[in-house]
């Protein structure tokens, strides 16, 4: 192997993208390594083609909740280490965090929680689980410092819920008080870049727009691509020498999100050599 390429893709339901053309992307993709979230589906209720696609090592974190949030990888070469979750109840139950080690390669699939919470009388969400999501990104990022202040290669993949700056939304100035483009969240993101991560797509297309990963569901949107870009993938410092491509696959449909990926060279695995 003389690349490795990940892909990230929320497939708001596994078992529903499965019905719609999962299983043939996943075959097709070129990836090395595909992490997915929102599966909302414990591993025996998934189709054995789902749970044991032919050619990959499939992991799972299901939430307790059934039909609930969980995340899963599928990995072409056997993971050297597996963790599920992050050693904390609160968001462990929830099935947010699967973490897998490949040589020296460390990969944290995450589904960062949106920060919606109950109804408000007028129809709007509150944003009462912004502290949740805030606490999540907060632990996942102590939990990582190690590795990346020690110069491991680490990559950060998965739903952040979190639009980044406005040219990463298409409508901005409507959104400033909707969770996902709050200051406060828009902060957290700030400071994972201000101390030694790298959104890998942005450091490569740093002014282009129009670069979304998720669309309502309400008719004619997509297709008007009013759209935000939530989805990631963040390197530390020991990866970033190895990057090659990041990209988003706009295209691919099955979820109200597409696929994000990014390729780097395979050194990223163990630093002067390969695995």
């Amino acid at each position: 192997m003389s690349e490795f390429t990940i892909w990230s893709w929320n497939v708001n339901g596994l078992r529903a993208c499965g019905t719609k053309g999962f299983e043939r992307w996943l075959q097709d993709c070129g990836g090395d390594l595909v992490a997915v979230q929102e599966v909302r589906a414990y591993p025996h209720q998934l189709e054995p083609t789902l749970r044991e696609p032919p050619g990959w090592h499939a992991h799972f974190a299901p939430a307790q909740r059934p039909g609930y949030s969980g995340v899963g990888i599928f990995a072409r070469r056997a993971p050297d280490h597996v963790h599920i979750g992050m050693d904390a109840a609160e968001f462990d139950d929830e099935g947010r965090l699967l973490t897998v080690r490949l040589g020296r390669l460390t990969v944290a699939n995450g589904y960062f929680p949106n920060g919606n919470g109950s109804t408000l009388p007028d129809g709007k969400r509150s944003n009462d689980r912004v502290p949740y999501k805030l606490a999540f990104y907060q632990r996942l990022f102590d939990r990582l410092e190690p590795l990346r202040a020690a110069g491991e290669p680490v990559l950060v993949v998965g739903d952040f819920n979190t639009a980044h700056r406005e040219i990463d939304l298409a409508r901005p100035k409507a959104n400033v008080g909707t969770s996902g483009f709050l200051p406060h969240e828009r902060a957290e993101l700030d400071r994972w870049l201000g101390n030694g991560w790298t959104d890998t797509f942005r450091h490569q297309h740093p002014d282009e727009s129009g670069h979304y990963s998720w669309w309502s569901q309400r008719f004619g949107v997509r297709a008007k691509n009013i759209g935000w870009r939530l989805d990631y993938v963040l390197a530390s410092q020991g990866a970033m020498p190895h990057l090659q491509r990041a990209f988003i696959a706009a295209s691919v449909t099955g979820s109200d999100h597409c696929p994000v990926g990014a390729t780097f060279g395979d050194g990223i695995f163990l630093q002067g050599g390969k695995p």
